[in-house]
């Protein structure tokens, strides 16, 4: 089922660590933790281990940046498989919030993105279709999508010869969220009805500038109860935007069902163009354009449920005295009712998730978690990162939704519309494994084994560590920097404030070094081309306060020097010191230079796990006569360099999928 694409095999620590994982999943180990160090191949082990066990995988990473580095590399391990990237589908996300203080009611703003939708939808329809699945997914996967159960059997399966006529397929299509398109701007999740045809027998491959000869049709007019249901023919452009239907008719009896291939270009937005490769099917399932997704019969039933927790929300406003309140959640909630009423679907709809699902208050609400089977591997990579989000996010939204429900602009409901809980989360009934460098407490508690993994397949040690005084701490670091400059090595330095930030690089300017620097303010897009500047030598020193979120892989670096190092805080604490640490053990030469007055207890702790690991490794080289080897590792291209192509140049699904642009702490 699952075929791993490498033309290496597992060295160093690896075969341990693999054989000890995969007998810990056959021996029924639900919580396991793989310690490995940076740049030891933990993805490379990930992907053995789905392989030995051929066993689906939900691999978690803390922010999309990190995602997309996961999905490119499991993409290229596993080609012939289903990996899907599944994140949050906003560019731009303003929650809907209410500040009583001031009055003030924000209402929700999103801007989504349309290709992340699409991926989201493809990943969905792969873990209901297929086994050999692996979803590279945030950690919003633990939001709200909609009841599985619902949306497997809504689906709308057609054959070749099935009875059934041209106006009960799009009467269905509409219940599925599907909106009536245009060939002459092309949409995932849309159709688009032809019924010009006065001979089926003259059936053809259209060209596309035939498609864009076709009736163009606005959503929301009346143009489809108008259509001749005979010799008419259907195209229905999927959820995930890869491909189109063409169904025709023959009377009431479905004449042929064809798919095209689609292909996403970009000129000024990104587009969507049909090919002329197609391909004849006896048989397709069309998945919902959308994940709330309710059945009539059932619709009725929850729109009748809000109906009766808004009178009782509106009169327990009015005997508290709160008429502002009580007119306020009327209006809006009856206003919400109409809009479900006539087409099933309004904005905001999944404040009413609780009631379309039929959950009791207080339930846990559906995620990507209920899509999957039983059998699948649930991996935590940087889980001192993911574990401590997936803490935070219900208690946020939840103080949030509390006020809204108070001052009456949502229905108590709504709370309910929420992320899973810590607890939540862990009462599902998945194989977890959690993967980091510096596993927190909470994992290495709950694991019945903790594998480490210290060992690199090029045999390169963790770096040599010297501690150093503060006093002129930047003149002495200009030494060191000229120094690994004159040897054609670059230098990463880390400081405390974004202004310390900017001040140092100023400074290392004015002295003629190459610097920039790279923190918060630095946009998504740019933050990858200046690392890929310090990669070719364009940047010789990049300066930042905190580095790591990126999960640097830069072979170029030798040093590291970390500024005020003895100020013990979340920027000085151990995991953050080893993760530093961490920046400088690709390379033959990788030192760190620790500026402090005094060894604080967080220090001590990086230097000596440092230490250890690093006796470990030298201690194995001897062993196997390892002698160490340089990383050579291809500079890939950036997203501002695929982002910037001609619209003549077409660019790839693999480039779409990973290069989109992520806005900062969207989570």
């Amino acid at each position: 089922m699952f075929k791993l694409n490498s033309h290496f095999k597992p060295t160093g620590d690896q075969p341990q660590a693999i054989r000890k994982l995969v007998q810990g999943l056959r021996k029924g180990f639900k919580y396991q933790t793989l310690l490995g160090v940076t740049g030891s191949g933990k993805t490379f082990t990930m992907a053995n281990v789905i392989y030995q066990t051929q066993r689906p995988a939900l691999v978690l990473s803390p922010n999309k940046v990190l995602a997309a580095q996961l999905y490119q590399e499991f993409r290229h391990f596993f080609p012939e498989n289903a990996v899907h990237y599944f994140v949050s589908y906003y560019d731009y996300y303003q929650p809907e919030a209410y500040l009583p203080e001031t009055d003030t009611y924000i209402a929700k703003d999103a801007r989504i993105n349309e290709l992340l939708d699409q991926l989201r939808h493809a990943a969905i329809e792969s873990v209901l279709t297929r086994k050999d699945f692996i979803v590279i997914s945030s950690i919003s996967c633990i939001y709200g999508i909609g009841d599985p159960e619902e949306y497997k059997n809504i689906c709308l399966n057609l054959k070749v010869g099935q009875n059934i006529s041209l106006k009960e397929v799009f009467d269905y299509l509409k219940t599925l969220q599907y909106e009536r398109g245009s060939f002459n701007e092309i949409k995932a999740g849309t159709y688009v009805i032809d019924n010009t045809r006065t001979d089926a027998d003259k059936i053809k491959t259209r060209t596309y500038a035939d498609y864009t000869r076709l009736p163009a049709g606005k959503a929301g007019t009346d143009a489809d109860s108008n259509l001749s249901l005979r010799e008419s023919a259907l195209y229905i452009f999927n959820p995930d935007g890869s491909f189109m239907l063409e169904i025709s008719w023959q009377k009431k009896f479905i004449e042929k069902i064809k798919r095209f291939k689609i292909k996403k270009s970009k000129e000024d937005v990104f587009k969507l163009e049909i090919t002329g490769d197609y391909e004849d099917l006896d048989e397709v399932k069309i998945f919902p354009a959308k994940f709330f997704v309710t059945p009539k019969e059932k619709l009725d039933l929850a729109i009748l449920n809000i109906k009766q927790e808004l009178k009782e929300q509106y009169w327990k406003f009015l005997k508290e005295g709160k008429i502002v309140e009580a007119e306020r959640i009327r209006q809006r909630t009856l206003l919400d009712i109409s809009l479900l009423e006539k087409y099933g679907y309004c904005p905001g709809i999944e404040n009413y998730s609780r009631h379309l699902s039929f959950r009791q208050p207080g339930e846990p609400p559906y995620t990507l978690l209920d899509y999957l089977p039983p059998e699948t591997i649930l991996f935590i990579d940087e889980s001192h990162l993911a574990l401590p989000q997936l803490r935070a996010m219900s208690h946020g939204d939840r103080r949030r939704k509390e006020t809204l429900v108070e001052y009456g602009w949502r229905l108590p409901s709504a709370i309910d519309n929420r992320p899973l809980t810590f607890d939540e989360f862990f009462a599902k009934d998945f194989q977890m494994i959690f993967v980091s460098a510096t596993p927190g407490k909470y994992e290495r508690k709950i694991s019945s084994q903790v594998v480490e993994q210290l060992v690199r397949p090029t045999g390169i040690l963790d770096p040599e560590i010297e501690v150093r005084p503060t006093i002129n701490q930047v003149i002495d670091l200009l030494k060191e920097i000229k120094s690994r400059i004159n040897k054609n090595q670059r230098i990463l330095v880390l400081t405390l404030t974004k202004r310390s930030a900017e001040n140092l690089t100023e400074f290392l300017l004015e002295q003629g070094i190459k610097a920039t620097y790279l923190h918060s303010d630095v946009k998504t897009l740019r933050r990858a081309e200046i690392i890929k500047k310090l990669r070719t030598g364009e940047v010789e020193v990049l300066v930042g306060v905190n580095l790591l979120r990126e999960g640097l892989d830069l072979p170029e670096v030798s040093l590291v020097a970390i500024l005020d190092a003895d100020r013990e805080g979340f920027l000085r604490n151990t995991t953050t010191l080893i993760q530093a640490i961490g920046r400088s053990a690709r390379h033959l030469e990788g030192k760190v230079i620790l500026y402090a007055d005094k060894l604080t207890k967080s220090l001590k702790s990086a230097i000596q796990e440092t230490e250890r690991r690093r006796k470990y490794q030298m201690m194995f080289n001897k062993k196997h006569k390892i002698k160490p080897k340089p990383i050579v590792k291809d500079i890939l291209v950036t997203p501002l360099e695929i982002l910037g192509k001609s619209h003549e140049e077409i660019v790839s699904k693999e480039e779409l999928e990973i290069f989109v642009e992520i806005k900062e702490n969207e989570l």
